[in-house]
């Protein structure tokens, strides 16, 4: 914990704001990007900002700057209410330095996962992907295209995102995005420096592929992944070693896009790998039978229940999408030049970092685990907390208490124990009645009466 002296002393805090004070411990901005000018919006001001945008969902620049005025007031400063210094104090903030706090996080992350949540004593790592949309300005649509089923106009730019998580802490540990053109397998391989040797990557089928599970073996990486619904004929049985469990003769049946002829030619005709096939009879459940590819091939070491068990876990990373595409709302990002929409993006995953962090130290206080802590619950509390870590900005010895209590508070956001419970991807509330753009707004005739909307197409 920093004195008060040292915190007056450190340029990140010359205008502090909550969420510096409540995350001062974990975020530690680059000494090199802090900036040589005497400006009002300074990097590590418009950097806890920017935090503070993503961190309260929908704020605008216009909001922030109005925050931002209102702590000047307390200190007799003055400011313009102009957004225009902020949003141009956020052009200037180096993608590099917010880069770098994202690393920094995720070690932070890494070295508090529990040894014990590991998966055979071997770390998991989980692999998925989403996309995020974005405002149809121009820059957005030719950087990240809109999907070509929609007409132009009515449509928005939309970025391919896939996502490396922590199985044991939930944190992001490294991700890849580009156009909605490029296939998810595409952007895996880009991610594959993020992976060290004795990991477990852990992935839907999407992902399986033989050029894949070859050479991450040859990375001392093993695979878990569902078997690809493409891969039939070209694998035969090898070696039985249970009722449905297998050793099977891969073919090499083709070269993939992504590498090149040389590599090509170096991998085997085959490889054996290990296929085990689950029956699920769980009600709700969308599949009955599953088949898990895995270069775990041994069978007294790794018994097919664990795999049933920990593919089983592979929803987790659906989850986790949820908690940062629906519960931070990034699903729409709101940024109207690509290089703001990529320090946007990473802003939202240092707050999620930052949380999942919050969150680890509360289990790790309470004796619980983190699985067992609310997301949604979590980020309410901290939102209504991080006020009050301002007021004692500098009382470290009352501030330490109060993120004591923080923490246990936390800890106290369990979630409910419902095992197999059905969640249907549908919504209640409906909608409103407005009609669809189907053409350019300039061109579009909008109907006078929406509530006839339908009877006046009919």
């Amino acid at each position: 914990m920093k004195n008060s002296a040292s915190l007056r002393k450190n340029k990140a805090f010359e205008n502090p704001d909550e969420l510096a004070c409540l995350f001062q411990d974990l975020v530690h901005w680059p000494e090199e990007w802090r900036g040589k000018r005497e400006r009002l919006y300074t990097p590590s001001t418009t950097f806890w900002m920017f935090l503070a945008q993503v961190f309260y969902t929908g704020a605008s620049c216009q909001e922030m700057v109005a925050r931002f005025i209102a702590r000047l007031t307390t200190t007799n400063r003055e400011a313009s209410a102009n957004n225009a210094a902020y949003c141009k104090a956020r052009m200037r903030l180096p993608q590099e330095a917010i880069n770098h706090v994202h690393q920094d996080l995720v070690k932070q992350a890494s070295a508090l996962a529990p040894r014990e949540t590991r998966w055979g004593g071997r770390p998991v790592k989980e692999l998925d992907g989403s996309s995020v949309s974005m405002p149809d300005t121009p820059a957005n649509q030719t950087q990240y295209p809109q999907p070509n089923t929609q007409k132009k106009g009515c449509g928005f730019p939309v970025m391919r995102l896939t996502v490396l998580f922590s199985l044991s802490t939930g944190a992001v540990l490294a991700y890849a995005k580009d156009a909605l053109a490029v296939h998810e397998r595409t952007l895996f391989h880009r991610l594959w420096h993020s992976l060290e040797k004795d990991d477990i990557l852990l992935a839907d089928r999407g992902f399986c592929g033989y050029a894949d599970f070859h050479l991450l073996l040859q990375r001392g990486i093993d695979c878990v992944m569902r078997k690809h619904q493409r891969r039939g004929k070209s694998s035969s049985l090898e070696k039985k070693l249970g009722k449905k469990d297998a050793l099977m003769h891969w073919r090499n049946t083709g070269k993939p896009k992504w590498l090149s002829m040389d590599e090509w030619r170096k991998l085997p005709e085959t490889m054996v790998v290990r296929e085990i096939r689950i029956d699920i009879t769980t009600p709700g459940f969308r599949t009955k039978n599953v088949t898990i590819t895995t270069t775990l091939r041994d069978h007294k070491k790794f018994p097919p229940e664990y795999f049933a068990e920990l593919y089983r876990r592979r929803w987790a990373a659906e989850l986790y999408l949820r908690d940062i595409k629906t519960t931070m709302a990034m699903d729409v990002l709101r940024c109207e030049s690509p290089a703001m929409i990529h320090k946007e993006l990473t802003m939202y995953l240092i707050a999620y970092n930052l949380l999942r962090i919050t969150m680890m130290q509360a289990a790790r206080r309470a004796g619980e685990t983190q699985r067992a802590i609310s997301f949604k619950s979590s980020l309410a509390t901290l939102r209504q907390w991080a006020p009050y870590f301002l007021k004692l900005h500098h009382r470290p010895r009352k501030r330490l208490k109060l993120h004591c209590a923080l923490l246990d508070t936390t800890a106290k956001n369990r979630l409910p124990n419902r095992p197999d419970r059905v969640e249907p991807r549908a919504r209640k509330r409906r909608p409103k009645n407005y009609p669809l753009l189907t053409k350019p707004r300039q061109d579009f005739e909008e109907i006078p009466h929406r509530n006839n909307y339908r009877a006046t197409q009919s």
